[in-house]
């Protein structure tokens, strides 16, 4: 069984039923799919602040709507945690100045803890940490 981590990217694509991501994850089912509370803590992030500042109820309606969304397709996947060996290594990363964005350096701390591969059309900055094994799903 592989196990694979999906990023921020790549579960937004999901929900919103990309076709290409939605068939990948389908053939996929023998194995460990799973959203890290990285992805998790970003996406709330911006859906709650987007009800904050709403300006209207049909744009608060739609905020909460999209959060619940959210809240389903992380259903559909096991979530994994930040855990101490994981943010270790994500503070070598840092360290390493690879010019990656730190949720993404947390998400490949966690990838390479658990010896998972990172499902991402990032290749740009995921494939500068050395020893991350990744995927695109959505060609």
């Amino acid at each position: 069984m592989a196990v694979f981590i999906l990023d921020t990217d790549i579960i937004s694509l999901f929900e919103h039923g990309h076709p290409k991501v939605v068939a990948a994850v389908a053939t996929h089912v023998q194995d460990q799919i799973c959203v890290s509370t990285v992805t998790i803590e970003e996406q709330i992030g911006g859906w709650s602040a987007l009800a904050r500042s709403a300006k209207t109820h049909s744009q608060c309606e739609f905020a909460s709507l999209m959060l619940l969304k959210l809240v389903r397709a992380w259903a559909a996947f096991y979530r994994v945690p930040f855990p101490t060996p994981a943010q270790v290594r994500f503070d070598s990363l840092m360290k390493a100045k690879l010019n990656v964005k730190a949720n993404d350096l947390r998400i490949a701390a966690i990838a390479l803890e658990l010896r998972a591969t990172v499902v991402t059309r990032n290749r740009r900055d995921f494939g500068r940490v050395p020893g991350l094994v990744i995927e695109d799903w959505s060609v």
